[in-house]
């Protein structure tokens, strides 16, 4: 299987993406989402860090702030500078510190301090919105879904699966292109292929599983001499 030359049919799309997460699974069969937590509520605060910060930079604050916050009763009754404590060396910190109190204290008010499985009420909460809402609900068993990330966005373009430039759309795109059943595992592979292999800048097309399954859209080539 390659890239067509000419206009690709869905079908072949689809064909093309299924064979392209099947290479990556076989190159990276641990791949899984790489932020630490062991309950509901440490998975929801650990991805809402994580925007425009690593993840191994939350995984440094989280210990701390989880050993001191394990409940939402216990966000909801602190304070934002207390907050502000703990995640000092993470991106944006004092609006996600806001936003943790009052993630705790919707909660606890409308959740009786349990984190709900739907990604329309997980959207809902502060600090939360549609991308980090789909991947909490694909981790805790809720919905399906395919929540699109800065890997994803980029990647999808640079494979030729979607055209569109908002994580909505993107998302519609690889809903529509991979069978349901693979949308959890193709959503962890993209993310860590993006990571490890198909960079922004310097994609390491040589050693690409998929190289020739991907028509490199936006990819600037050496040229020969």
């Amino acid at each position: 299987m390659a890239v067509p030359s000419g206009r690709e049919t869905r079908d072949a799309r689809r064909a093309r993406a299924i064979e392209i997460v099947t290479r990556l699974d076989a190159a990276m069969p641990e791949a899984k989402i790489e932020l630490d937590y062991r309950t509901p509520l440490e998975l929801v605060v650990a991805v809402a860090l994580s925007a425009q910060t690593t993840d191994k930079r939350v995984n440094l604050v989280t210990p701390a702030l989880f050993a001191r916050f394990p409940t939402a009763a216990h966000y909801a009754k602190s304070n934002q500078a207390e907050l502000e404590g703990y995640l000092k060396t993470v991106g944006l910190f004092r609006n996600k510190a806001k936003n943790l109190l009052k993630l705790g204290q919707v909660l606890v008010e409308r959740h009786g301090g349990a984190v709900p499985l739907t990604r329309a009420e997980l959207a809902e909460l502060p600090g939360v919105g549609n991308k980090t809402a789909g991947v909490v609900t694909i981790h805790l068993g809720g919905e399906n879904a395919f929540p699109v990330d800065t890997h994803i966005l980029r990647l999808s373009k640079r494979l030729g699966l979607s055209t569109s430039s908002e994580p909505d759309g993107v998302e519609a795109d690889l809903r529509k292109v991979f069978p349901e059943e693979l949308w959890f595992k193709a959503h962890q592979l993209i993310i860590w292929h993006g990571r490890r292999c198909c960079e922004a800048l310097r994609p390491q097309c040589h050693r690409c599983v998929a190289a020739e399954l991907c028509p490199k859209k936006g990819v600037k080539l050496k040229k020969r001499r």
